[in-house]
């Protein structure tokens, strides 16, 4: 099969991200790195392309640089990956939206609520794929678990608890520290730190598991560090939409915590758990019965969990696989083949109104909010 060509936007050398979306992307050799603007530092970001293989003609400069080089040519980009910082993700994904390139986004999306919605008005009117890198929806096991649900072994959800907790930020050194500073600066981040970061990992589990959305919630946000402007630790309760309950925990302050991804179901008929930090293992118990560990790899998981994973049971697919199979799930889609659950605009639109609905909440001492983008109420 002909490898499809891919384009990456940021991700430069010593990027805490870039590392895993390469290992991600070219591990099952469905794509080839065919161009990249993969550094602020034009120069640099040039030669870093040109050491990973790519041509000296397509290793550009920035990202401006790259659409107007590559939006004509013949051999037009299958795919291209923004990995920028926040508040440059809006501008660069609509530019290559509207040039006709299918785009995996980075989260957040965008940095509001109305960027959000036209970034899904665009993919929507252009045909083009606009995925997001919710890539922990990608674990073999979580989609075992949505599968489970699903399939009605729960029953009905009663209530989901999901936690997305590190205590990395602790020492609150931000301004010796560029890879935290940034997260704490709104004109960076945007309104929301800890939430918009990691937080929307976990609330977008809770609705990728249950296949539920969120309706409304509740916000505690506190900046446990006096130099941060955005918050460190964030509570926040949800309501779905088919009732169930929710409980959010986000923190950088949680020393103690590695971490610290993990959501745990609660249905009428049983209840499911799963961590990161064990992404093997899915602990499932059934009413009034004993716990078992299902298994990675084990036999009789659904034929989803199985299609994402690639070695034999006890052998451990960690972070870099699950972006893998962001890209496995993207390159089905490009090629016009069945593709899973891959998270898409709309995804990101809806982790965005959560976001500001958090923040608004928050500043009104946890008033509930509406937490729906106004296109979806």
């Amino acid at each position: 099969m002909k490898k499809l060509t891919w384009g990456m936007i940021g991700g430069g050398e010593g990027s805490q991200i870039g590392p895993a979306h390469r290992l991600g992307a070219l591990a099952d050799g469905n794509f080839t790195l065919t161009a990249g603007a993969l550094d602020a530092d034009g120069p640099r970001g040039k030669a870093y392309a040109e050491r990973l293989g790519v041509a000296p003609d397509r290793a550009y400069g920035d990202w401006r640089e790259m659409l107007a080089g590559e939006r004509d040519r013949p051999d037009k980009l299958d795919l291209v990956t923004v990995a920028t910082p926040n508040a440059t993700h809006f501008e660069i994904t609509k530019a290559f939206l509207n040039a006709g390139f299918n785009v995996l986004c980075e989260k957040p999306m965008t940095m509001t609520v109305e960027e959000g919605e036209e970034i899904v008005r665009i993919a929507e009117a252009s045909g083009r794929i606009c995925a997001v890198n919710y890539c922990y929806s990608a674990y073999p096991m979580v989609r075992e678990m949505r599968a489970m649900v699903h399939r009605g072994d729960l029953g009905a959800i009663r209530t989901v608890v999901t936690n997305f907790s590190h205590g990395h930020h602790a020492a609150g050194d931000d301004a010796d520290n560029p890879r935290v500073r940034w997260r704490y600066d709104p004109a960076m981040a945007g309104v929301s730190g800890q939430m918009a970061d990691c937080g929307i990992h976990a609330l977008h589990l809770a609705s990728f598991i249950t296949g539920d959305e969120v309706r409304t919630l509740s916000a505690d946000f506190a900046s446990t560090v006096p130099s941060r402007v955005l918050e460190d630790d964030a509570m926040v309760n949800f309501r779905m939409e088919g009732g169930t309950v929710g409980r959010l925990w986000s923190s950088t302050i949680a020393i103690g915590r590695m971490h610290g991804l993990d959501i745990q179901v609660f249905g009428e008929l049983g209840g499911i758990r799963w961590a990161s930090e064990q992404p093997n293992q899915v602990y499932y118990t059934r009413l009034n019965g004993r716990t078992e560990i299902i298994e990675k790899g084990e036999a009789g998981l659904t034929s989803e969990a199985q299609r994402l994973s690639r070695v034999a049971i006890a052998h451990p697919e960690g972070f870099p696989l699950a972006v893998a199979n962001i890209y496995v799930d993207l390159a089905a889609r490009i090629r016009g083949e069945a593709s899973g659950d891959l998270p898409l605009a709309v995804d990101g639109l809806r982790s965005m109104a959560a976001v500001h609905a958090a923040v608004q909440s928050a500043g009104q001492n946890g008033a509930w909010v509406d937490a729906r983008p106004p296109s979806l109420r």
